[in-house]
């Protein structure tokens, strides 16, 4: 698709899209010995005590994913990071280099009580386009794809959901988003979190630009 681009449009458009040079193979292992434990690679494992739950997926964009769940019921935050790659610690610059192997991830904070994650991972495909082997949306490259983390508890629930979408889908297309197992989440940026409440009229310029909303629409049909 194309664009009338200025600079100021350039930057904001350009704001999730990848790097064009980082320090890609900057040595940030964790110490020997711990790697199994702590490392990019290690089973996700939450660690809460307050009856929280947590979930992984990944949607392109992770300002819009974490956008699109906070308006959830009964999601109590979505947190944008990283997950699946093989750098520890990574940072957004590495990230966006497409080398790392890491997606561009949410970690979905939600009450057990009151939404289930099948329901929110019944959710989850409506705000991606399941389609797309190259990314989502204006987002090209390994670390937009979509995918949903599982956990062992959540890999049924996952499997089910992802069944039923492809028996029921309105669209002809196949489904190509993989389930994955759950392994270490990073924390991104704090300048990353809360993109769409810090800076509302960049994120929605963005997200307009990209032309996410009318994509989900053509694949699904109004909300």
């Amino acid at each position: 698709m194309k664009y009338l681009i200025t600079a100021t449009s350039f930057l904001i458009l350009a704001a999730c899209a990848p790097a064009l040079s980082v320090e890609a193979t900057e040595n940030t292992a964790a110490p020997q010995g711990l790697t199994a434990i702590t490392g990019p690679q290690a089973p996700f494992k939450s660690v809460r005590a307050d009856g929280l739950a947590e979930m992984i997926v990944a949607g392109g964009c992770f300002w819009c994913v974490e956008s699109d769940f906070e308006k959830m019921n009964g999601v109590v935050e979505a947190i944008s990071g990283y997950t699946g790659g093989t750098l520890d610690n990574p940072k957004y610059k590495q990230v966006g280099t497409n080398r790392t192997g890491h997606f561009e991830a949410a970690k979905i904070i939600y009450d057990p009580k009151i939404v289930s994650y099948r329901t929110l991972i019944d959710a989850y495909w409506k705000t991606v386009d399941p389609t797309d082997t190259q990314g989502q949306f204006c987002d090209k490259g390994e670390s937009y794809l979509s995918a949903i983390f599982a956990t062992p508890e959540q890999r049924a629930d996952a499997e089910a959901s992802l069944a039923l979408v492809k028996s029921n889908k309105p669209f002809s297309a196949n489904i190509v988003t993989p389930i994955l197992p759950a392994v270490t989440f990073y924390d991104a940026e704090d300048y990353h979190q809360d993109y769409y409440k810090k800076s509302p009229i960049r994120y929605k310029y963005y997200r307009n630009g990209c032309r996410r909303d009318k994509r989900l629409e053509q694949l699904w049909g109004s909300k």
